[in-house]
């Protein structure tokens, strides 16, 4: 390799590397100014030692002889370092060293720069491997109280106390570095317990994207009141550092396959969705942050959609720019001159006092030089680099970086009311020696990239800037994230549980394989997966186990695996046998095989493609629904599968254009090991021939369903008298009754016929679930305390997309779930909410939470305008529709397959406006869905802004000042303030008539900006007003008494001459004319 300098010494940035072999393979040492003459060389070296000056006065002489940390702020707590900073300040000095690479003769300095970096970076390691308890904890409960530390005492490394320690964006980072710093060819890593350590870090920041913390102001909500968030910014440094570490060697290019490490591919994939999902928004409370900027470019590179990154920085740099950098986010008190410094959060609505005098941060400015060298862009370089050179102070020991200019304090109310019309004063970096260490890193590593020291190529080793399919392989023996390829094909292999069974397929024309023609081939279950990667990241003496014993995920199902010497498929979750009933219903594991092909081609970023393995039991093809397997099955023989393509095809000629992992470190697992893996064993039929298996099948047919009784005459029964009902009956729904009755007064250890109660309501549950009697399946299932495996993924797939989650019945108390929570916990909120009135819709509310997870991942469309996902009233609205098509039929009825059809066509018909014309119905359903129309919320924003007594619903007061104090028009948490009000409707119908009424309101003053409400605006009186009209004039016209129900009002058309909207429009402006409205220009209210 040669070093090629074009332009002029001044323009180093042109700096090109002529590469004559494999990259991975280069030593950067050997790049060595060759080409240069002797001035230019000069030249070189003398703006070499100009920053290495710089960073030995600045950073070098204040980094901690003992840990190697660098203090964070130097002014106000000398002795306490914090990570990023320290990360930031070693990243400069290993910048510095890449650069003295080039250089013949650098006086030690390349080896002394590299060590400190080492020194830091190890300190931080030694830091956190002290709280290694800490990480073990934090692995099964993503808690605050599990948090790693991220301050340290500058000398000893103790942890400092700070409630606000969750700060995800900074392990992320140090992942990201170490990575970039080893490429380089720094030695970092030095045991075995070392990398299980790291290992740890990374399932640390895999659940990043269900996991709220303090971001990376170390604030967590902008209302600073000590409350965490879900930030982008978090989740975006996460996922780069998954990027960068998975399959990478912590040894360097010396390491064995023992110090590697792994990625779940699954997590990196949720990760990827949330945090396009959130963006452009940093969380609930922040519209935008300046965060973003680290994030999406330099030293992140986190996403390279360039439609979203483009809408994202432009949102921030429309939001945030200043005269003298950025803001970190709107309304941030810190440092400014109306913050209390006594007190550590702030007050209800104090933030308001900060708007338009936020400080403004230099550094930011300095970022996006950086950007600009990395994206070629020398006039966006050259535009920041003028902002930011009146903002430096330049002193005796070079260039300072203030750390923010703030508004002083005679000048504060002037600022608010002519936001840019005063000058600011930089913070007192400088004086005393105290730096703004982050700011004078960042400064240093963009001089050397404008000044040509230094290339983009070696600041990023690993080629982060680029997308991932132009990134270099690390290593062929472990996957590698490469994106999606256009033409990408899915591998599908279909295993037959017997040979009997492989012979009825054949008859099809279907090609399958028994798992004993496919040896040495294994086959392993999910669980078996699980259990393997529980042995990755064991390290006894910090008493950290393994990957914490969560389902591997389809993407992960779709690798081959090579373990112990053998070759090893995985098939997917939705193959393995659970104790919940949805397995049983045919139709719904099509759907769901149908829902998983397609996510593959979606979401698969891996070299090699992904392997389907598709396992086909017996009990399958036992049902009535067999021909529809059989259909699907046809489908993927013709190559695709609902527009997907799909390669059917015998395993053992797959495995050359597979994704091949290999699992070395199972090596510790020898045969005396107490760990031990099953293999996935062939049925033995013996020599039953594939006629016995059709038998079942033409004959299994879905029985009538019969009459339930009433179980109230039961209740007064004596347990004898129960018992001999059970015995004496064969209606499955009575059986169940009665069952619940014993379950409940003697308890599940109670016999009858020789069976304790579990077994028979498993005896029954299997028969029910033979003869499709789906209420009966429910029933059982929910008395066996049954619950869903992908419950928590699908509640975190909802919350992460901006929605809340209740779960209760209609009519009755409901629980909202507003961040992530455990499989028992929502297990518990459902039981607890559900048990008392109708315990089958424990069952019932799981298969919906599972169909609303799935919908919002693959159309979130059909969810907007839903901002609270009301599951017990979904279900209301799904047995509404039912009972207009099916009069009688209960929901509980339905198989799993049609009860999801059922909530897609409900969705969709009220998402694309194709409700029944009957306008009771649409309301109905509308409201039963919790579905607003787009801007709904700022319209009532815009209402509470003009109503000083705040607005009124169902007794909930939204008080004026407190909410525009404390929150933005397009800030999420009004939003939701909005639905909580709103939540106290308990009538679906009305809900949507009160909607309504804030449109029409919204409407009239929209129109009228004088106007202003002076009292508190009830809308129940509006409404209860308008209705008295509407009953004034049936009278009238018509005859009609009054009357108190509603239903006529409910069914009339929203618009035209006596719609709903006139009779509200009228009411309004009667209350104008009363008083309640104040009109100061004297001037007519109007309504178009």
């Amino acid at each position: 390799m040669v070093w090629k300098i074009t332009g002029t010494p001044a323009n180093f940035s042109s700096m090109t590397r002529v590469n004559h072999h494999d990259p991975q393979h280069s030593d950067s040492r050997i790049g060595k100014l060759t080409d240069l003459g002797p001035e230019q060389y000069q030249d070189f070296i003398k703006k070499l030692d100009k920053q290495y000056k710089m960073v030995k006065s600045q950073l070098i002489k204040h980094q901690s002889p003992t840990v190697g940390l660098f203090p964070s702020r130097m002014s106000e707590a000398p002795n306490e370092a914090h990570v990023r900073e320290s990360i930031y300040c070693s990243v400069a000095m290993w910048a510095l060293s890449l650069s003295y690479r080039k250089v013949d003769n650098d006086n030690g300095r390349t080896y002394e720069l590299g060590q400190s970096v080492v020194k830091c970076m190890r300190g931080i390691l030694y830091c956190w491997m002290r709280q290694s308890k800490n990480v073990e904890q934090f692995k099964r409960n993503q808690s605050e109280k599990n948090a790693l530390h991220s301050k340290f005492h500058y000398l000893t490394g103790n942890t400092i106390e700070d409630s606000e320690s969750l700060q995800i964006d900074c392990v992320g980072l140090y992942l990201l570095f170490l990575v970039q710093m080893i490429s380089s060819g720094l030695e970092i890593i030095y045991t075995t317990d070392e990398v299980s350590f790291i290992q740890n870090l990374v399932y640390y920041v895999e659940r990043s994207y269900r996991t709220p913390d303090y971001g990376m102001w170390q604030r967590g909500s902008k209302y600073n009141n000590g409350t965490v968030e879900l930030h982008a910014s978090s989740i975006g440094f996460s996922k780069a550092a998954l990027e960068a570490i998975n399959g990478f060697n912590l040894f360097g290019e010396s390491g064995a396959s023992w110090s590697v490490i792994y990625v779940d591919i699954d997590a990196h994939n949720r990760n990827m969705t949330i945090f396009e999902t959130i963006l452009p928004r940093e969380s609930n409370s922040k519209n935008t942050d300046a965060s973003h900027i680290l994030t999406l470019s330099w030293p992140a590179f986190a996403l390279h959609n360039e439609q979203i990154c483009t809408k994202t920085l432009n949102k921030v740099k429309r939001k945030l720019q200043g005269n003298y950098g950025y803001k970190r986010f709107l309304r941030d008190g810190y440092k400014t001159m109306v913050e209390d410094k006594n007190r550590k959060y702030y007050r209800s609505a104090e933030i308001k006092n900060f708007d338009g005098i936020e400080c403004e941060w230099p550094i930011f400015f300095i970022f996006l030089i950086i950007d600009g060298i990395f994206h070629g862009d020398m006039e966006q370089v050259s535009k920041y680099q003028k902002l930011l050179e009146p903002l430096l102070k330049h002193t005796n020991e070079g260039v300072i970086v203030p750390m923010y200019y703030y508004v002083p304090k005679e000048f504060v109310e002037n600022e608010r009311q002519n936001p840019g019309s005063h000058r600011r004063l930089p913070s007192d970096e400088g004086v005393n020696e105290c730096y703004f260490l982050w700011g004078q890193a960042v400064y240093i590593i963009s001089q050397l990239l404008v000044e040509g020291l230094l290339t983009i190529n070696e600041l990023d080793p690993i080629k982060r800037h680029l997308p991932a399919c132009a990134r270099p392989r690390k290593s062929s023996r472990y996957s590698t994230f490469q994106g999606t390829p256009n033409d990408l094909a899915v591998q599908i292999c279909v295993i037959a549980e017997s040979v009997r069974l492989q012979q009825m397929l054949s008859m099809y024309g279907i090609l399958s394989q028994t798992p004993n023609q496919i040896e040495p081939i294994k086959i392993w279950s999910p669980n078996e997966l699980t259990k393997a990667y529980e042995q990755l990241g064991i390290s006894e003496k910090l008493g950290l186990t393994g990957r914490p014993s969560r389902p591997i995920g389809g993407l992960g199902t779709s690798k081959i695996y090579r373990a112990f010497g053998h070759l090893v498929v995985c098939y997917p979750l939705l193959f393995e046998v659970s104790d919940f009933y949805l397995s049983q219903d045919m139709n719904y594991v099509i759907d769901d095989v149908k829902n998983d092909i397609a996510f593959l081609a979606r979401c698969w970023k891996l070299t090699g493609r992904p392997t389907f393995c598709m396992l086909i039991r017996e009990e399958n093809i036992r049902g009535p629904d067999t021909r529809n397997l059989l259909d699907l099955l046809a489908m993927i023989k013709s190559g695709s599968i609902d527009g997907v393509r799909v390669h059917l095809s015998r395993l053992q000629s797959i495995f050359s254009a597979a994704c091949v992992e290999n699992l070395d470190f199972l090596q510790s697992c020898d045969e005396d090991s107490e760990v031990k893996f099953h293999k996935f064993e062939e049925l033995n039929v013996g020599s039953s021939s594939f006629k016995s298996l059709m038998e079942p099948w033409k004959k299994s047919t879905r029985l009538e369903i019969d009459e339930c009784l009433d179980a109230k005459e039961f209740h007064s029964q004596p347990t004898c008298g129960l018992v001999q009902s059970l015995q004496s009956t064969e209606n499955m729904h009575t059986q169940a009754q009665l069952l619940q009755i014993l379950l409940s007064r003697e308890g599940p250890n109670y016999k009858v016929d020789g069976h304790t109660m579990q077994e028979y309501l498993e005896k029954l549950l299997r028969k029910a679930g033979l003869h499709q009697h789906w209420m009966v399946v429910r029933h059982c299932s929910a008395l066996l305390g049954h619950s869903v495996n992908s419950l928590a993924p699908c509640t975190s797939a909802i919350l992460v997309r901006n929605k809340q989650i209740t779960i209760g019945i209609f009519g009755h108390e409901e629980e909202v779930i507003d961040k992530p929570v455990t499989p028992s916990e929502i297990k518990h909120i459902l039981y607890d909410k559900c048990r008392i009135h109708n315990i089958t819709e424990v069952c019932l509310q799981q298969e919906m939470i599972l169909n609303v997870g799935k919908f919002i991942s693959t159309s979130p469309t059909l969810f907007e305008g839903m901002l609270k996902i009301r599951i017990g009233w979904i279900i209301h609205a799904m047995q509404l529709e039912l009972n207009a098509s099916n009069e009688g039929m209960s929901i509980y009825q339905l198989s799993p397959s049609e009860v999801k059809r059922l909530f897609l066509s409900v969705i969709q018909m009220s998402s694309n406006g194709l409700s029944q014309s009957n306008p009771l119905a649409r309301r109905q359903l509308d409201g039963a869905l919790n579905r607003v129309p787009k801007d709904f919320y700022d319209n009532v924003w815009n209402i509470l802004e003009r109503t000083p007594g705040g607005l009124k619903v169902a007794g909930y007061l939204l008080p004026q000042h407190a909410t525009l104090s404390d929150m933005t028009m397009y800030e999420l948490n009004f939003s939701l303030l909005v639905e909580q009000m709103l939540s106290k409707i308990v009538d679906p119908a009305y809900r949507q008539l009160m909607v309504e009424a804030f449109m029409v309101v919204s409407k009239i003053l929209s129109r009228n900006p004088e106007l202003e409400y002076h009292q508190v605006m009830d809308m129940d009186k509006l409404i209860h007003e308008a209705f008295s009209e509407f009953q004034n004039d049936q009278n009238r016209l018509e005859g009609q008494e009054k009357q108190d129900n509603m239903l006529t009002f409910y069914k009339l058309p929203c618009f035209g001459q006596r719609g709903t909207a006139s009779y509200l429009a009228k009411v309004a402006l009667n209350n104008l004319l009363q008083g309640n409205i104040q009109c100061p220009s004297g001037e007519h209210c109007i309504i178009a």
